[in-house]
């Protein structure tokens, strides 16, 4: 059985929005050094582990997207904070059993990766009188842990996916290796973007590039990033260790 989203018994408003300010100035500042228009990047807050209190009071600061990386967790929060106009963005790994789900709550889906589920997720929207924004993440990291398509496979299915009405695709998504060599971690975001291009001159209009988190988002920036997913920096430690809750189906 998971854990339900923690709750602190009073969520420290004041501490929020001092990070939440904190990381807009260093989005801001990474922009600047890599000769960019901050307007150019979005911040999506990661809220995976946080209950419907700290991101009520995240969508107080004006913060209206939030990544989570299980469904489960989207469908707990989502009718509790339904007053809020938040749009829900699935960033985890997704099960093709799961699709449901996304199709009836998410706004997006960043973490595209397989045609199953591009199928998966055409059913169910079809039912739901629906389309879906959507990212084809790419696994640019040589770590097994990771998800994503193969580069040399993002071509091939770049076309497939042109057949499906019921889904948008605006970009591509990706997690750079972990490490502490900076080259390494640029390799990976440069890689993306480079594929990107690829893919804009072969007439897919792919401009979204959603790449970096707390640790490493400014490197993103530096590459071309145009969102970046931001959790700790904002909300603070999480309850539970990240290789809980990524991927979506759990270790």
């Amino acid at each position: 059985m998971e854990p339900a989203p923690v709750e602190p018994a009073d969520v420290d408003r004041a501490r929020l929005a001092a990070n939440w300010a904190e990381v807009q100035r260093r989005v801001a500042q990474a922009c600047r050094a890599a000769a960019r228009d901050p307007a150019e990047v979005a911040i999506l807050p990661v809220s995976k582990t946080f209950g419907p209190d700290v991101i009520r009071a995240a969508a107080a600061l004006g913060m209206r997207r939030f990544g989570e990386n299980k469904v489960q967790e989207i469908r707990a929060k989502a009718a509790p904070l339904a007053d809020c106009g938040i749009d829900w963005v699935m960033i985890g790994h997704l099960q093709t059993n799961k699709a449901r789900d996304v199709a009836r709550l998410a706004a997006e889906l960043q973490s595209l990766d397989r045609l199953e589920l591009a199928q998966a997720l055409d059913r169910r929207l079809r039912l739901e009188g629906r389309t879906l924004d959507v990212l084809v993440q790419v696994k640019t990291s040589t770590e097994p842990s990771k998800y994503g398509l193969p580069p040399e496979q993002l071509p091939a299915f770049l076309d497939r996916l042109a057949g499906f009405d019921t889904l948008r695709v605006r970009g591509l998504m990706t997690l750079a290796i972990h490490a502490r060599d900076a080259a390494q971690i640029r390799a990976c975001f440069r890689l993306l973007r480079e594929l990107r291009d690829d893919a804009l001159a072969r007439g897919h209009e792919l401009r979204r590039l959603s790449m970096g988190m707390s640790g490493d988002f400014e490197l993103a920036i530096a590459e071309g990033a145009t969102e970046v997913r931001i959790g700790t920096a904002i909300f603070g430690a999480r309850p539970y260790p990240d290789d809980y809750y990524w991927p979506e189906s759990g270790p």
